[in-house]
């Protein structure tokens, strides 16, 4: 059986905002791991970027969206453990 996340494993974002309901895998099928703005089609969209350029992409679009600085910090804090960066 396959975990099923409710974050985005990439970049955190919860998977329930995900305006087309996460990411594809290669075969057409919905990821349960990634969301459409990271991932389609078996691949990322951005596969070059590090976890801090990650981290710092998404402290930005939190921040466009009105979060407070120190929110958007906290909520991007846990990027590092998610799947995609794991080593």
């Amino acid at each position: 059986m396959a975990k099923t996340y409710k974050n985005c494993q990439s970049c955190a974002m919860p998977l329930k905002k995900d305006p087309n309901g996460g990411g594809t895998e290669s075969d057409g099928s919905k990821s349960t791991m990634y969301c459409s703005l990271c991932y389609g089609e078996g691949k990322f969209h951005r596969p070059d970027i590090t976890v801090d350029e990650m981290q710092t992409f998404v402290r930005a679009k939190l921040k466009e969206m009105g979060f407070p600085g120190f929110l958007a910090g906290m909520f991007t804090k846990g990027i590092p453990n998610l799947e995609r960066w794991r080593k």
